[in-house]
């Protein structure tokens, strides 16, 4: 494994640890300085480890934009504009508006583990995947963890429901 590829997974696994911490943490505290911290600290790890991976397919002859480049630059996005909202919520929303930006974390952090759990799949030469049933395998992936978010959260529901009669 090349040094260039070793930093490309080891940034991108670090945004991986900031952002799930952060969203997580969000959705369990509402929105504070701490989670705008890891938020935009995931999204500075993602954005430099999917550039070192960008220039590592370009000097490898391989620049084209597959279904993993593209949900990738798409989750970026996301990301950014995530982190952003995050900090305007903070600044200058309501106790309401935190309280209810965790479920825009949710669907951000899911779309962006989309392309997390693609690179890997595709990454790992034992697997043999190739681009559709990686795509598949990712989209099986974040299906589960939206179906045990989901879960956990009628489950925290209920049991604030049941603590409030």
């Amino acid at each position: 494994m090349s040094l260039q590829l070793i930093l490309a997974t080891t940034t991108i696994s670090l945004a991986l640890v900031f952002y799930t911490i952060g969203v997580f943490d969000e959705r369990r505290h509402s929105l504070t300085k701490r989670n705008l911290v890891l938020f935009w600290t995931g999204f500075v790890f993602d954005t430099t480890g999917t550039t070192i991976m960008t220039l590592m397919a370009q000097s490898g002859g391989n620049a084209a934009l597959g279904m993993h480049a593209a949900s990738g630059v798409l989750a970026i996005v996301l990301m950014a504009a995530h982190a952003t909202w995050a900090t305007f919520t903070y600044l200058r929303g309501s106790e309401r508006a935190k309280q209810r930006f965790h479920t825009f974390s949710i669907v951000v952090w899911l779309f962006w583990l989309m392309p997390y759990t693609l690179g890997i799949l595709q990454g790992v030469p034992a697997l043999h995947l190739a681009n559709l049933q990686a795509g598949i395998g990712s989209l099986a992936v974040v299906s589960v963890a939206a179906a045990v978010i989901a879960v956990s959260t009628l489950r925290s529901r209920k049991h604030h429901h049941d603590h409030r009669r």
